[in-house]
Order: C-alpha cells, then sequence, then structure tokens
C-alpha cells in the first residue's frame, strides 16, 4: 500500500471517528447510527463497517481516541499528593461535557455487548486499574502503606464511588468529594505502628 492510500485511509478513519463524536454530542448515543455518521462523513456506510462491525465498535474507538489529558500517575515520592493528581485529572476527564457523557453512555453500551464491555476493559479501565496498583504497590515497598493492604481492593474502592456518582446517583465528580474519598480510604491504608 502507497503511503498516499496510507494517509488517506487514516484520515477518513479520523474523520468519521470525529464525526462519530460530532454526532453523538448532538444527538446522544441512542440516535446515533452508521448510516449518519456516513452521510456527515463523506464516506459510503459499507466504508465505516469494514473499519468496525457495530456502532458500539465504533463509539468505543472514538471516545478512547479523542485524545484529553493524560491520565498516567505522578510520582512524586508522596502517596497522597500522586492519588490526588491522577483522580482529579480523571474526574474532570470523565465528569464533564464534552467526554463524560459520552463515556457514560459507552459504558452504558457495554452492558448490552460483550465484545464492547470487554474492549472497554482491556483498552481503557484494566490499564487504568494496572496504573493504580503499580503506584500503590511501589508505595506499599516504601512503607508508606500496610504490608497487609489489599491493593487490587483498594483500586475497587478508589474507582468504585466514582463510577457510582458517574453512572446510578449522577452527582458531580467534584474535586472535594475526592478529597473525601482519599481521607475516608487513606485511614484503613496506613501502616500500622
Amino acid at each position: 500500500m502507497s503511503d498516499d492510500r496510507r494517509t488517506r485511509g487514516t484520515d477518513r478513519t479520523q474523520a468519521i471517528m470525529r464525526t462519530t463524536l460530532e454526532l453523538a454530542q448532538e444527538f446522544g448515543y441512542a440516535k446515533l447510527s452508521i448510516e449518519a455518521v456516513a452521510a456527515r462523513a463523506g464516506v459510503g456506510k459499507h466504508t465505516v463497517y469494514r473499519r468496525w462491525p457495530s456502532k458500539g465498535a465504533l463509539f468505543l474507538d472514538a471516545v478512547l481516541t479523542s485524545g484529553g489529558p493524560g491520565l498516567d500517575y505522578p510520582d512524586t515520592g508522596d502517596l497522597v499528593a500522586d492519588l490526588r493528581q491522577q483522580i482529579r485529572a480523571a474526574v474532570d476527564l470523565l465528569g464533564r461535557p464534552p467526554l463524560g457523557p459520552l463515556y457514560q453512555a459507552l459504558v452504558g453500551e457495554a452492558q448490552h455487548d460483550p465484545r464492547i464491555a470487554a474492549a472497554l476493559n482491556e483498552r481503557f479501565i484494566r490499564p487504568q486499574a494496572d496504573r493504580t496498583v503499580a503506584r500503590l504497590r511501589k508505595a506499599q515497598q516504601q512503607g508508606q502503606l500496610s504490608a497487609e493492604f489489599d491493593l487490587d481492593l483498594a483500586m475497587a474502592i478508589l474507582s468504585g464511588p466514582l463510577y457510582f456518582r458517574l453512572l446510578i446517583t449522577q452527582e458531580p465528580l467534584t474535586h472535594e468529594y475526592v478529597e473525601r474519598l482519599l481521607n475516608a480510604l487513606l485511614a484503613g491504608m496506613a501502616p500500622r505502628p
């Protein structure tokens, strides 16, 4: 394949994903269709289906490749500051438009499509969880956390309340809420004398 064809293909793929996000923001995920995406992007629907087998797969790619700030952990040596910075970045990214409502719709779609659930877990949720556990493990090895503390459970305790607010109660995700969450969790994570 020539570089020119590869560039056109990449440009077309980016245009389709950008259009998908635009339409989802305008009309919501439920009203999003491959036909509407193809029409607005100026491609045939077969072009879309060659790249993505379903609306959910297209939406997943569009949301997860839409950019935004990175959610990597800093490592300042201060676990609490690092957790605070990373969780606040996640709240700022996923708890507000434009990405927040799209991410909510994506998680909703994952409840009905096991392939989307598996891909979302593989491409976003598991890598984020692994980064969190790695940062906690390093702090544990440095004596900042109890040696007995279950790091996988800590990850679930950190993310569960955020997802509960984002998806169930739809209360705002705020920095103040992040502080309350960290204070509650860290009381149980501290090393014992």
